[in-house]
């Protein structure tokens, strides 16, 4: 029988690892000091995890799954979402991420989802809404004679409510706000975030639609319409309301956008109703009360060298897939949710996205430019094969399992596609677990050489990136003498003094055109069940019309949804090249 004393990590986990997972993940005692280690921690949750195996037969059982579990996150080659890690094995019990709630235009429901989302943020879960739904600003309200405030009003008690909650104890809490393009108070939810201190604990989107994007293209009208009568309110310029979206983005970052008409034909299970919002970071579309647990591989950890050059180990790939696909899959099973609605949606489609981490340094290790066309067949190539082998493998558990509950009317029946989960497949951003694994976040690129990320309450963590220091190195550079300059500037592209081949390989975010990010997001969004959490980053330099192509071009490429952010445009950022400066 394996015991947690013949366990032990098989490397050092970063300092900035170390520091992590001290100040969030590590179980405390009564008196608040941390009381578990590293090892403890990944051993915990692989023993609860591999735990789900008891509700099935024993005959499929497969022999030392918790071994292999704690295997596959202390190599490093798989982490699933925070609030696993934090709760598995504890009393909370709640181990997904990403939870989508209804709104409707009734103070009942409001309010409910109001209480609701305090309940998932406090189980360290993310909340997404659409507010659609609600009546615009002015509409009569016939029950009490009055006149409604509209959903930019009681956005504000949702922002209002997460102030007050601290997830967990862990983090605070995280949410997203729709609104469809057609809604009649569209300008003012465009406007909203100009304002620094509006909605700081949201990001929003507008919820685009293909007859909008037509209208724009075609210079037409678009038609405004009251959700609560359906009918058109007034018509405005659809160009219009598209600048104002677009220099609203520009300014600010946000508001982003997500394709309602995207996603929905993307929808697994249509008889369940239509997708109206995304969790906080965009990359899950979900049901009313649906949630998805999600976890990365990370694929810089895959690399090996044949007839002398370095190439993805799509072996080892295939074989750590379908154990990383089945812990997700039970961890649907040990989650505690905050909501039986919760529950009981989550059991019919039984949503898990496996994803990646670490590709920028892939890429690096590969000798491939972020910025190249290599890069983008490279993205292809290996998220084509995850998702396939993702699929393979959840196809093997509805065999051992049992298909998804709503399977019947689904889209995957239509296709013959027997599986045990709706979604396999979805990319995330992966801020903090990739901080644990050491590797770049999700399919960024590097932000910067010398990065500095400001988590967990204004707390900064600084690092170099290790493989630009082995290069530097072996070049014979003197990185005291470079310091100065990569905390200046994010790119290198400047620094004469490095090697042509040094500065072509270490590309960061700001050297990569608008278009090639969209093009990266669209080459991981056709291999992915779900949606594609990516920032579109942009220099201090670009121009509202870098943000209105890149929107253009995610629609024109099947994108779920697009986030810009302009270097400098707001007064705080999670990514610097320095502690002082806005680079």
């Amino acid at each position: 029988m394996t015991t947690l004393r013949s366990r032990s990590l098989p490397k050092p986990l970063s300092p900035n690892a170390c520091t992590v997972l001290a100040q969030r993940y590590l179980a405390r005692n009564r008196k608040g000091a941390v009381a578990e280690s590293p090892a403890q921690l990944f051993w915990r949750v692989a023993r609860d995890i591999a735990r789900a195996e008891r509700n099935y037969p024993a005959t499929t059982r497969p022999h030392g799954l918790a071994g292999q579990f704690f295997d596959l996150m202390t190599r490093l080659d798989f982490l699933p979402n925070s609030p696993t890690l934090m709760n598995a094995g504890r009393p909370l019990q709640q181990l997904s991420a990403c939870f989508v709630l209804p709104v409707d235009d009734a103070l009942t429901s409001i309010f409910d989802a109001v209480k609701f989302q305090a309940l998932i943020h406090q189980s360290g879960g993310g909340t997404g809404f659409s507010f659609s739904r609600i009546r615009p600003r002015a509409d009569r309200v016939a029950t009490t004679n009055g006149i409604a405030s509209g959903p930019v009003s009681f956005m504000r008690v949702f922002n209002l409510s997460t102030d007050v909650i601290k997830q967990g104890g862990a983090r605070r809490g995280a949410n997203m706000g729709i609104l469809r393009v057609d809604h009649p108070d569209i300008l003012e939810f465009i406007a909203l975030k100009q304002n620094p201190s509006e909605m700081t604990n949201f990001n929003l989107s507008v919820g685009i639609t293909d007859r909008f994007m037509r209208a724009v293209q075609r210079r037409r009208t678009l038609p405004l319409i009251n959700p609560h009568t359906g009918k058109i309110v007034r018509r405005v310029a659809a160009e219009a309301v598209f600048d104002q979206l677009v220099q609203a983005a520009w300014q600010s970052g946000e508001p982003g956008v997500v394709f309602l008409d995207t996603i929905n034909r993307a929808n697994p299970t249509p008889q369940l109703g239509a997708i109206e919002a995304t969790n906080p970071c965009g990359e899950q579309p979900l049901l009313p009360y649906e949630s998805c647990t999600l976890g990365s591989i990370n694929v810089a950890n895959f690399v090996s060298v044949r007839s002398g050059k370095p190439a993805i180990d799509y072996d080892r790939l295939h074989r750590i897939i379908p154990t990383a696909v089945r812990f997700l899959d039970n961890v649907l099973d040990r989650s505690h949710f905050p909501l039986q609605a919760i529950t009981d949606q989550t059991a019919l489609t039984r949503k898990i996205g496996l994803g990646i981490m670490g590709f920028a340094d892939l890429l690096i290790h590969l000798g491939i430019p972020y910025s190249s066309n290599d890069a983008l067949a490279a993205a292809e190539e290996l998220m084509g094969f995850i998702q396939t082998e993702a699929h393979e493998a959840s196809t093997r558990l509805a065999r051992e399992r049992g298909v998804f509950p709503a399977y019947r009317g689904s889209r995957l029946q239509s296709h013959r596609q027997r599986r045990r989960n709706a979604t396999v497949t979805t990319i995330a951003p992966t801020g903090t677990i990739s901080i644990i694994a050491d590797c770049s976040a999700g399919i960024e690129p590097l932000y910067g050489i010398h990065l500095v990320r400001t988590v967990m309450d204004g707390m900064t963590l600084s690092s170099l990136h290790p493989a630009f220091v082995q290069h530097a190195d072996r070049h014979g550079l003197a990185l005291s003498s470079l310091q100065r300059d990569l905390e200046q500037s994010p790119s290198i592209q400047h620094l004469t003094q490095l090697p042509d081949s040094l500065r072509q390989l270490f590309v960061t975010a700001h050297d990569v055109s608008p278009s090639h990010h969209v093009r990266m997001q669209a080459a991981f969004q056709r291999h992915s069940d779900s949606g594609v959490s990516k920032t579109i980053n942009l220099p201090p330099s670009a121009t509202p019309r870098d943000v209105a192509e890149a929107f253009r071009l995610a629609h024109h490429l099947g994108c779920k949804g697009l986030t810009v952010f302009r270097s400098g445009s707001r007064g705080d950022q999670v990514l610097s090249c320095s502690h002082t400066r806005s680079c």
